[in-house]
């Protein structure tokens, strides 16, 4: 089965450099970034292999990695928004 990847990467390559500033330079996104990327890969993993999983437990997953994504990509914007004003 063909897997669609939503690592951020792939989601927001625009903000490749401020995942890789926040990754070695804000804890806690390094932390959520982990988390997210963690369950990505199991997402992936069980869509990939067709695993047998409870409809519940695949979409409750995805719920959560569509919250990260939204913190991570709210906290993306805030910091390019203050690269940004440095620059200006």
């Amino acid at each position: 089965m063909q897997v669609e990847h939503h690592d951020l990467h792939h989601e927001f390559p625009e903000l490749d450099d401020a995942i890789h500033a926040l990754k070695t330079g804000n804890a806690h996104f390094a932390k959520l970034f982990s988390i997210y990327h963690r369950l990505t890969g199991r997402v992936e993993d069980l869509e990939e292999n067709d695993m047998p999983v409870a409809d519940f437990t695949i979409e409750d997953m995805k719920k959560q990695r569509v919250k990260l994504k939204d913190e991570l990509y709210h906290m993306l914007l805030a910091y390019r928004a203050g690269q940004q004003s440095i620059k200006a």
